[in-house]
């Protein structure tokens, strides 16, 4: 038997890497798409939320700073109200904001119109119906 020579193993390695390298280019390429759709995704929520933001119109300097009604959601919430005049159920902002309308989403946007309730931010002036509140006047 005869060995094989440096030069054939050095071949036959080079051979065995180069599907390796072009499955790792495969896969760089695929991320890299991957990644730019993910950064537009990333630039196009942020103006989105600037965007709901201002038609919320200029915020109350004599209402409490408070982070949950901050939140990006709790502002995509009231935005759909800034933009609408009718009392609206939970099913109806569901569809406005474009998420499911299952009892879970329902619920799960009660809660949260609930809250805002609480915080005299929404009215609620029949069971399961919500609009902004009026706001109130300093005797």
């Amino acid at each position: 038997m005869t060995q094989p020579t440096l030069l054939t193993l050095l071949t036959g390695r080079e051979t065995a890497a180069g599907p390796t390298v072009e499955r790792l280019r495969a896969q760089i390429a695929s991320l890299d798409e991957q990644l730019t759709v993910a950064e537009t995704e990333v630039a196009e929520l942020a103006i989105t939320r600037r965007t709901l933001l201002s038609l919320g119109g200029p915020l109350d300097a004599a209402a409490p700073a408070d982070p949950t009604v901050a939140s990006p959601a709790y502002q995509q919430i009231l935005a759909v109200f800034h933009a609408g005049t009718a009392p609206m159920c939970a099913k109806d902002i569901c569809q406005a904001l474009g998420t499911g309308t299952t009892a879970k989403d329902t619920e799960n946007l009660r809660a949260k119109l609930k809250r805002l309730a609480a915080r005299q931010i929404l009215a609620e002036p029949e069971a399961g119906l919500f609009t902004l509140a009026s706001p109130t006047t300093s005797a």
